[in-house]
């Protein structure tokens, strides 16, 4: 992947988070920023490119400034990763039995008493 290509996936994802923590559907972000949805799902999945002033319209939709939308960082695909293992950790604990959700509970803690 080259840089451009990075870079564009990153801000796709940016903008699809954004987005989401104002509890905006991509209709309603095309709706209030003046595109049609499939353009705004085309850049959350670096699919088309975007001129300056589209950047300005959506960072305008968004309430942000335009320089938000590359205020990405490294530590959110090590935060999605450790979402992702926590939420397949949960997966089992549901499957066990009350129990076995204790003895693990109490191992961890134990474990980790001194970081807790």
């Amino acid at each position: 992947m080259s840089d451009h290509d990075h870079v564009q996936v990153l801000l796709g994802k940016r903008i699809r988070d954004l987005r989401k923590a104002k509890g905006y559907s991509q209709e309603y972000l095309a709706e209030i920023s003046g595109f049609h949805y499939t353009y705004i799902g085309g850049l959350e999945r670096a699919q088309k490119n975007i001129t300056l002033a589209n950047l300005i319209k959506i960072a305008c939709a968004l309430d942000v400034g335009v320089y938000d939308l590359f205020a990405y960082n490294k530590l959110s695909s090590s935060v999605d990763k450790k979402s992702s293992d926590i939420e397949k950790i949960i997966e089992v604990l549901i499957k066990l039995p009350n129990k076995d959700v204790r003895k693990i509970k109490d191992f961890v803690y134990g474990m980790f008493e001194d970081k807790i």
